[in-house]
């Protein structure tokens, strides 16, 4: 069970984080771009740090306050949330 949420969080982490870099490159050609619901959904499914990571790389969307905040607050919850269940001893 370890192993699959561990390929599961690599995976969904690369894909925010290439999400991301796409969107950017979008934008900056002025190409159809990914919809913020989409970007902000990729973080909150558990690639939230890979977000913040592509946020950082390629300079995106780093002074949109809904960006700016959410993606951390939603990265604390996901980690209290991962607390919450290894205190509780949940099977992982």
């Amino acid at each position: 069970m370890k192993d699959l949420i561990a390929i599961y969080l690599l995976a969904v982490n690369a894909a925010a984080f290439l999400l991301c870099g796409w969107d950017k490159r979008c934008a900056r050609r002025g190409a159809w771009r990914v919809t913020e619901r989409t970007l902000l959904l990729s973080a909150a499914v558990g690639g939230s740090v890979g977000f913040l990571l592509g946020m950082r790389a390629f300079h995106h969307k780093t002074l949109k306050p809904k960006f700016r905040f959410g993606v951390p607050a939603i990265l604390a919850l996901q980690l209290a949330l991962a607390a919450v269940l290894l205190w509780k001893g949940a099977p992982v």
